[in-house]
């Protein structure tokens, strides 16, 4: 039962993980893809905290690496979203593919 329990937990991690590769690679608003790397940081702390769980460590390093996670996600979105929010100011718009600020 124990297994089985892991198991699942491993593959809803999967879906959630391959749901932020999807979003990555087709999204075209610059907002939508900070959304789907997140849903990819989530996926990443459930896989630290079912293998904390199912492998009994003494330590507690796989509840602490998630929170270290969350908090550098935060400081990601909050930096990513003042980029985007300055790129908006200037090119009125968020999708990726007008971003060429940097073309020569």
């Amino acid at each position: 039962m124990n297994n089985l329990y892991f198991y699942t937990i491993l593959i809803v991690s999967l879906v959630l993980f391959l749901i932020g590769i999807y979003g990555v690679l087709t999204r075209r608003n610059a907002i939508g893809i900070l959304m789907s790397i997140e849903i990819m940081f989530n996926s990443a702390n459930i896989n630290l905290v079912a293998f904390n769980k199912f492998l009994h460590l003494e330590a507690s390093i796989g509840i602490i690496f998630p929170i270290f996670i969350i908090t550098l996600a935060a400081a990601e979105t909050a930096v990513g979203l003042a980029l985007i929010l300055s790129i908006y100011r200037k090119l009125k718009s968020v999708y990726v593919e007008k971003m060429d600020l940097l073309k020569w």
